[in-house]
């Protein structure tokens, strides 16, 4: 089941050339969420993977992990944690600097998102270089929270992102893997 489950999820996702440059593939999960099929079968892979361990947050990265982060958190009976792009939170905030290709931003979560000790589940869309992740990673870190994984969507394996995130020791779970040469 599950490697059906994933394979619908990877055929459903739209892939755009050259967007939003020349000679970039973006791989576009908005069939996916319109789709209810394809929907239940991502959130499903997400739950089977998860259910069983124990874990007290999920937290979902601004903005496509949002989406997947707050329909797990309730699958599962957690409460969601969402990691912002700085300025958009009301209460008092910390914030992680990250490097892009084209400058630096930063993520930040609320200072009492998490305590101490929390096991936390860190979901986005998609991995690339990793910055976003590896900061939000470092931000529940810093505020004592233990991240048992972090989940995508999408791996695109060659812009280095997931190594990045096993050189921290955190784990990561991606459902569909896109290689270079991957159409």
């Amino acid at each position: 089941m599950q490697t059906d489950y994933a394979e619908l999820v990877r055929r459903t996702i739209r892939s755009v050339p050259d967007w939003p440059k020349p000679g970039v593939v973006f791989r576009d999960i908005t069939p996916v969420l319109q789709d209810p099929r394809t929907f239940r079968a991502l959130i499903d892979l997400f739950v089977y993977r998860y259910m069983r361990q124990r874990l007290d947050l999920v937290a979902g990265i601004d903005a496509r992990g949002f989406i997947i982060g707050s329909v797990l958190a309730y699958e599962l009976n957690l409460g969601f944690v969402p990691v912002r792009k700085q300025g958009k939170l009301p209460y008092r905030t910390v914030a992680e600097p990250y490097s892009l290709e084209y400058g630096n931003s930063a993520v930040e979560i609320h200072t009492d998102a998490v305590r101490t000790g929390q096991r936390v589940l860190l979901v986005d869309d998609l991995i690339a270089t990793g910055g976003t992740m590896m900061a939000a990673v470092k931000l529940l870190q810093r505020l004592g929270a233990n991240v048992v994984e972090a989940a995508t969507i999408i791996d695109l394996p060659e812009l280095g992102g997931a190594a990045n995130i096993a050189a921290t020791g955190t784990p990561l779970y991606s459902i569909c893997r896109y290689d270079a040469e991957s159409a």
